[in-house]
């Protein structure tokens, strides 16, 4: 993970950052979304890392809220996701939106995959915006389907990304 003193340099952070997730399944599409993501880049490294809090995923119905909480994710044995990684590709002093690769450990469920992740970004004054989009198997992170509820969720998540980092000021 990255040091916060490390960051001052060239360092970015969100704590509003949003992930949405979407689910279509022949019974019904399932969206969800999460603004309570914290995040930490390094633009002179390229050292890129995001918590992203279970419980902070909101539904539009409350009992799909409580399902994947407490059925699906089991939020109360692994209370986050995470991103740890590197960003490749980009130049700071470049204009305009960049395509890059994020390449690093992604853990859900518990369970870490090397994830390579392509997105855009753009450097703007003092902030770094970050967008992605990619798809999540959830057999690769152990998250299975009751039979009962196979035909409504999908076994295979679109993920969305969608990050505003600010510059850290030195102190």
């Amino acid at each position: 993970m990255l040091s916060l003193a490390h960051l001052y340099a060239q360092g970015y952070k969100t704590t509003k950052g949003k992930v949405t997730f979407f689910s279509s399944a022949p019974v019904e599409d399932i969206k969800a979304e999460n603004k309570v993501v914290t995040g930490l880049f390094d633009a002179q490294t390229g050292s890129l890392a995001f918590l992203v809090p279970i419980n902070g995923f909101r539904f539009p119905k409350s009992l799909m809220q409580e399902h994947f909480n407490e059925k699906f994710m089991e939020s109360h044995k692994f209370p986050t996701a995470t991103f740890d990684g590197e960003l490749l590709g980009f130049n700071i002093s470049k204009a305009g939106t960049q395509v890059v690769q994020a390449k690093g450990n992604l853990t859900i469920h518990g369970v870490t995959v090397n994830a390579n992740i392509s997105g855009n970004i753009e450097f703007r004054e003092d902030e770094v915006h970050m967008k992605a989009i990619f798809p999540i198997k959830l057999v690769d992170h152990a998250i299975q389907i009751p039979k009962v509820l196979f035909y409504n969720i999908a076994e295979e998540m679109e993920v969305t990304v969608n990050f505003v980092l600010k510059k850290l000021e030195e102190k």
